[in-house]
């Protein structure tokens, strides 16, 4: 049975901070948030999401942290990129490049 869009997502999405060090990404301390959710059992985790990264990082950093959330979760919880931006080809090359 496929599972629905809904079913994909279900449960808690925690959408996770970028903590920052001396204006730079502390992927320390975002790593060591990542395996607390995980170990946790929080369902999914939004890198970049509501908490408002999207206009204060960059494109390569918005995809860095994706990227290390994704590596450091390692399948162990669902990742839902955020790829929002106040420029809609910007959202939409992100969402492209958080897809695969």
């Amino acid at each position: 049975m496929a599972t629905t869009r809904g079913e994909l997502f279900a449960g808690v999405t925690v959408a996770i901070v970028t903590p920052f060090r001396n204006g730079e990404v502390d992927w320390d301390d975002l790593g060591k948030l990542v395996e607390w959710h995980c170990e946790q059992g929080t369902d999914a985790l939004a890198p970049c999401g509501t908490t408002g990264e999207s206009p204060t990082l960059t494109h390569d950093e918005n995809e860095r942290v994706v990227a290390f959330v994704c590596e450091k979760a390692r399948g162990r919880t669902k990742i839902m990129a955020g790829t929002g931006s106040n420029s809609t080809p910007s959202s939409e090359a992100a969402s492209l490049i958080a897809s695969s």
